[in-house]
């Protein structure tokens, strides 16, 4: 008898989420998958992300969690579709880590952190027999061969199918510093920073003077888009949820004409008749600042944002209307690598509707290696298992469809 032909053998380069989840999904298929990563150790991005509590997805109806993926959702809706976050949670509960929607819609584990599912996730690896390498920076291609930089010199692997999840260009220290690029030109856009920080044209010792103060529950509005939530004034400028919403459209103007004029509503629960009521009830001996500080409990950094936005002589009708619409001038984004997420990546007309590389038969992309972004809130991650889920898929389609055997 004829022995039977041996599984197809699959290497993921990458041991993120992107990376951990299509092992996962390979392995149990009859694959023989290797994982290769140059940190030496895997899901550190992750283990980052949960120590401020794992936002795995969001809760939201389907058709207004698609619409957060912007320019890409028509790109990625099939993904997102055939692996929702009804899905990522049912997988995460599989691992027995029982999640739950707080009241913003987000959703979490009920441990909060990473570390336990990535614990239990790593054991479900073991036992399919995933077999994880570490400190081997991929360094491209020899013809079919994978090259990779080792401690003990460079070495090639060669595999019947690849799939690239080495994520995008941000916190490097964490794994994932963009240089994979250098080895793609051609079909990549250029990376920018997502869900950035951003550079006010401010006084320049506003920061040295309110450095970690935060403008609490502030309207944000920048052309038709607006939001609200929390601004933490750093020594480098802007940061906050609220303002990561904004930041692709922040991002493009500035790009292009160098500034960017963001509008700040430092009371957004009261009217402009609200302000000037209580403003007007204020004695006149008062100091303008205690009387935006009694008035309306406006802290130091919002008073000193007022001072710089009106006139010295600014009456109280000119301070209610720009406490509403206070104009605040954004002049730079923050570093790249200090960005939580990137644009730019695998561009959509480099790969086929399975995320497989036209270039290069066999090799697939997923995760934040492609060209898009997304905001916080469970939007990033659900964006990583979807695409990874459909690359996944796409190899067992194209190693079957390459007369591979699969168990």
């Amino acid at each position: 008898m004829n022995a039977a032909p041996p599984s197809p053998s699959v290497a993921i380069i990458g041991a993120g989420p992107a990376g951990l989840f299509a092992a996962e999904i390979l392995s149990a298929r009859g694959c023989r998958v290797q994982v290769f990563d140059r940190m030496p150790s895997v899901g550190r991005k992750l283990l980052m992300a949960g120590r401020s509590g794992l936002n795995l997805t969001h809760s939201e109806p389907l058709d207004r969690f698609l619409s957060r993926y912007g320019k890409a959702r028509n790109w990625l809706e099939p993904a997102i579709r055939a692996f929702p976050p009804s899905a990522l949670t049912k997988w995460a509960e599989g691992l027995g880590q029982p999640c739950f929607s707080g009241s913003s819609g987000r959703v979490f584990p009920t441990a909060m952190k990473a570390t336990p599912l990535l614990r239990a996730w790593l054991q479900r690896l073991t036992e399919q027999g995933v077999q994880i390498h570490t400190r081997h920076r991929f360094r491209g291609w020899d013809g079919v061969s994978l090259l990779f930089e080792t401690a003990d010199g460079q070495i090639s692997v060669r595999a019947d199918a690849t799939i690239l999840t080495m994520g995008g260009a941000s916190w490097s220290r964490l794994g994932s510093d963009g240089r994979w690029a250098d080895f793609m030109t051609g079909e990549t856009a250029p990376f920018a920073p997502a869900n950035c920080g951003f550079l006010p044209d401010w006084p320049s010792d506003f920061a040295a003077r309110h450095e970690g103060s935060v403008l609490h529950s502030v309207g944000l509005n920048f052309g038709t888009r607006q939001t609200r939530g929390d601004l933490t004034i750093t020594s480098r400028g802007l940061e906050g949820s609220a303002l990561y919403v904004l930041s692709a459209d922040l991002r493009d103007k500035i790009t292009i004409e160098k500034r960017a004029v963001l509008t700040l509503d430092l009371r957004p629960t009261l009217s402009v008749d609200d302000i000037l009521k209580r403003l007007l009830a204020q004695r006149e001996r008062e100091s303008q600042s205690n009387r935006l500080r009694k008035a309306l409990s406006l802290d130091a950094p919002s008073r000193d944002l007022l001072k710089s936005a009106t006139p010295k002589d600014a009456t109280p009708l000119q301070l209610a209307q720009t406490i509403k619409v206070l104009p605040l001038p954004l002049i730079g984004m923050d570093a790249l690598d200090r960005a939580i997420s990137t644009a730019g990546g695998v561009r959509q007309d480099a790969v086929d509707e399975r995320f497989m590389l036209k270039s290069r038969p066999g090799v697939f992309v997923a995760g934040e290696m492609l060209d898009w972004e997304a905001p916080t809130g469970g939007y990033l991650l659900q964006g990583c298992f979807s695409t990874t889920h459909a690359a996944a898929n796409g190899v067992l389609g194209w190693l079957e469809s390459s007369n591979s055997a699969i168990a």
